[in-house]
């Protein structure tokens, strides 16, 4: 056996980094396009260069790169609503002129700046969409190949090892996945029928000679010095060695907390938001500040929101509800309302898809995530972060705590009206989402810096303007 799985074909040593640095390439490839085809637009119209003093030329560049953005463009092998990367963009790009031209017209900037002109700014959008679409399908194309050739040992078998093959499987596949068991003769069925158990553990130095992209070491896995002595060599021969739980960080940013111990907790670094240390400091003046912002630039649309509340259906325009906050301390959050009159007569239950409860403004409300505004008062009053994970009922709490493992960390921060968790994970309201979920939460924790809460603000921008929100 051991013969056969190498003879399907071996690879060099490749790290997921290279994986992970497709969205960075492909931005730095459509910045390169669409200056270019600015460039040649603006030569072809009036045979000069471009004036890079001139701003409008930025304000267009970024346009174009924030509707690839909204159209979710920089992940090149994922389909959207039936739409592959190339026909997204294409959609895109015909939007994003329709909308340019209209702005350009209604503020009479065809008159004033000549880089505005249809023909300058259609043709360059027009030239730029060929580009961006080629530069997909050559990255997805390269995945792919990378991926059919990639190979990953796997060392140890328990339940938590069936779980992972699953998702390795079910997520973005990344190759073929080689078993080593502790006793082949009892790998469980369960892993069996993923892939094959190839050999035992104690096989290790006849494997470990072999390339591999990677090597991952079950949990609660114990290893003889020889063979971590073993892997040692393999990590300094540049083959990457990951536990369960590094893997899911590095590549999936999240961190299911089955596969966490106290002693993971111990030795990590990062956690730096926890209350009193610096981070969390900085994070409450940008909370203020930008709170203070949102709040008097949405006051006309909040406004506008309780009018329709109003006239909607008969009842109160706001809604307050306790929930959980810092160190399992309960608060009200405040919410504009979306259902009905005592909707909650029969007692707490979990929101649902089309649920009856919710009126036809509070669907709407829901979608564009119009309903959290008013928690806005509840960041300026130090109850919540405009970034953190989502604060839950007590009533659900209760069952969380003990059907999940490690809930309560989540309320060591401050809740948030957006999160990690909301801008990753579908919408979902179950024991299992919120065990999926809370794994988001605990990479936010974990791994908290002022980029990643501006990366949330982007993706929660994007999940608004496309009503993905529930």
């Amino acid at each position: 056996m051991f013969t056969e799985v190498l003879s399907e074909g071996s690879v060099s040593t490749k790290s997921l980094w290279s994986l992970r640095s497709i969205p960075v390439m492909l931005l730095m490839g459509d910045i390169i396009g669409i200056v270019t085809c600015l460039k040649l637009a603006v030569w072809l119209r009036f045979g000069e260069a471009v004036d890079w003093f001139n701003p409008t030329v930025y304000g267009f560049i970024l346009f174009a790169l924030a509707g690839l953005y909204l159209a979710d463009s920089y992940k090149p092998d994922t389909q959207i609503a039936g739409l592959r990367a190339p026909a997204r963009i294409l959609v895109c790009n015909v939007i994003v002129g329709i909308v340019s031209a209209a702005l350009i017209y209604l503020s009479g900037g065809l008159r004033e700046n000549p880089l505005l002109w249809r023909s300058v700014l259609l043709p360059s959008l027009a030239l730029f969409t060929p580009w961006a679409i080629l530069l997909r399908m050559i990255a997805a194309s390269w995945m792919r190949a990378h991926v059919k050739q990639s190979r990953w040992l796997v060392i140890g078998t328990n339940n938590n090892t069936n779980t992972f093959v699953e998702d390795f499987l079910a997520k973005t596949p990344l190759g073929r996945m080689v078993v080593l068991s502790e006793d082949l003769k009892n790998c469980p069925d369960s892993i069996q029928s993923s892939v094959n158990c190839v050999g035992c553990i104690s096989e290790l130095p006849s494997w470990i000679s072999q390339p591999w992209s990677g090597v991952l070491v079950g949990n609660k896995l114990e290893l003889s010095d020889d063979q971590v002595r073993q892997l040692m060599q393999m990590r300094l021969k540049g083959v990457p060695v990951y536990k369960f739980p590094d893997f899911y960080e590095s590549l999936w940013y999240k961190l299911p907390s089955s596969f966490l111990q106290d002693n993971w907790f111990a030795y990590s670094s990062g956690f730096n938001l926890i209350q009193g240390r610096i981070d969390s400091k900085i994070k409450r003046v940008f909370d203020i500040i930008a709170a203070t912002i949102l709040l008097v630039f949405l006051s006309p649309i909040m406004l506008l929101v309780a009018i329709a509340i109003k006239l909607d259906s008969p009842g109160a325009i706001f809604y307050s509800q306790v929930r959980t906050g810092l160190n399992g301390n309960p608060f009200k959050v405040h919410k504009f309302r979306s259902m009905y009159k005592d909707a909650e007569k029969r007692g707490v239950q979990w929101a649902q898809e089309r649920d009856p409860r919710i009126t036809r403004v509070g669907y709407w409300l829901r979608i564009l995530r119009l309903d959290e505004l008013p928690q806005i008062i509840n960041v300026l009053r130090g109850e919540m972060s405009l970034i953190g994970p989502r604060p839950e009922r007590p009533e659900f709490d209760i069952k969380l705590k003990e059907a999940i493992s490690y809930y309560e960390v989540r309320y060591l921060v401050k809740p948030g009206i957006t999160g990690w968790a909301q801008v990753l994970y579908p919408y979902g309201a179950s024991i299992e989402d919120a065990y999926e979920k809370l794994s988001y939460d605990l990479y936010y924790i974990k791994n908290y810096s002022l980029m990643l809460d501006v990366a949330i603000a982007l993706k929660t921008v994007r999940v608004v303007l496309l009503g993905k929100g529930r």
